[in-house]
């Protein structure tokens, strides 16, 4: 894997090598080493993977609050994303910024979003899965959502808001001032 940027401090934009041949290709999509080369040294618990029917569903913005906050490696299996990640970290320099990057089938890319982030996306295409991996189990009692269309928080999304697709959850979730306030 290789290093694109690093849009803000943490948040690491990848992309997996290919190696192509007459069968077709290989890459390899995650490396422990790697990773941990790029200063990301987690154990991975839990895999996850996301399908989305509709393009314009938008499935976030997600946490897990402390003690079970969650680093996320994000790629897209099929389809493509508008992928967010949102500083929640309140002694952080860049609190409440946040970075986006399409990520679509076929390109390699892939996201490292560290704990003490929120994290969402938007689908640009019908049946798009997204797989990730987490660094700590699901935990219920820490869930939390963020209304991904706060204007305080000032995400150019690629979607009018009222045509989003969204869970009822997603649909009802507070602001980002109100999350805040409950998790101190």
């Amino acid at each position: 894997m290789e290093l694109l940027s690093e849009p803000l401090p943490g948040v690491l934009h990848l992309r997996a090598r290919s190696f192509n041949d007459t069968r077709g290709s290989f890459s390899e999509t995650f490396s422990r080493r790697t990773m941990a080369g790029f200063g990301v040294d987690h154990e991975f618990v839990q895999d996850n993977e996301a399908f989305s029917a509709t393009r314009g569903t938008v499935r976030g913005l997600h946490l897990q609050a402390d003690p079970h906050a969650q680093g996320k490696l994000v790629r897209v299996l099929r389809g493509s994303i508008f992928d967010v990640a949102l500083d929640i970290r309140p002694d952080s320099p860049t609190f409440r910024r946040h970075t986006s990057v399409e990520l679509s089938e076929g390109d390699g890319q892939a996201l490292w979003i560290p704990a003490g982030f929120a994290h969402g996306f938007c689908t640009l295409a019908d049946h798009t899965v997204v797989a990730y991996k987490v660094t700590d189990f699901y935990a219920p009692d820490a869930e939390r959502s963020i209304r991904f269309d706060d204007p305080e928080l000032g995400i150019a999304w690629p979607i009018e808001p009222a045509r989003a697709v969204l869970s009822e959850k997603d649909a009802a979730a507070p602001s980002f001032a109100a999350v805040l306030e409950e998790m101190n």
